[in-house]
């Protein structure tokens, strides 16, 4: 079917240019043959790999936290050109990367994670009760991917800034620095814009992230 697809595309893009003698109608005629091979070529399913990746950094006023989170499974699919796509995010996975386990590590992703024995569970992101979160990607207009993002069950529609290639049955997705407000979702810990006695024991509501998606068909 590509085959033929694409062998109709030349022979429409030939009979332009020879019925027309018009330097711009051939370019035209190219252009169009090009742009028909690209999305047939490229159109399909791809599933993520397990080296996608979300970093994110967390702040506050004595510093900052630096961290990932896997996804647990995701696809991408190219449809004539259209981008859409399912993730599911591993809530269990989030790690710490900017200290060791002597400097607190393991405690600090288990408050994360509101596994600790001190926490409340519902401090950060509860993953006993919500273990899972997703984004579901509905459209990229070539600089913007756009898609509703749930965590603890909360949904909010997000756009971020993102680079996207397709090549060699490959798609890689790599956004640029971009924030969520943790309090849309139910993530209020610390924050200084529901609880109004913190004074500089505050965390930032703004959380930054870094998506990196590799999907192979």
């Amino acid at each position: 079917m590509k085959k033929i697809v694409l062998s109709c595309a030349v022979v429409l893009a030939l009979s332009l240019a020879s019925c027309k003698n018009n330097n711009a109608n051939a370019e035209q005629a190219a252009a169009a043959v090009e742009q028909v091979a690209a999305n047939v070529v490229a159109s399909g399913t791809y599933t993520a790999e397990p080296s996608s990746v979300i970093e994110w950094v967390g702040k506050k006023p004595t510093g900052q936290h630096t961290g990932t989170i896997s996804l647990k499974s995701g696809s991408l699919t190219v449809d004539n050109g259209n981008i859409t796509g399912d993730f599911t995010i591993d809530m269990n996975s989030i790690t710490v990367t900017d200290i060791t386990e002597a400097d607190g590590k393991l405690d600090l992703e288990a408050h994360l994670k509101g596994t600790g024995k001190e926490d409340g569970a519902d401090h950060f992101f509860n993953v006993k009760t919500y273990p899972t979160g997703t984004f579901k990607l509905t459209s990229f207009d070539g600089t913007n991917v756009t898609g509703d993002l749930t965590l603890k069950g909360k949904t909010k529609t997000i756009s971020f800034p993102a680079t996207l290639t397709i090549a060699d049955g490959e798609v890689t997705l790599e956004s640029k620095p971009f924030e969520i407000n943790r309090v849309d979702f139910g993530v209020n810990y610390a924050s200084k814009s529901v609880f109004g006695d913190l004074k500089d024991k505050f965390i930032n509501d703004e959380i930054e992230l870094v998506v990196k998606v590799k999907a192979k068909k």
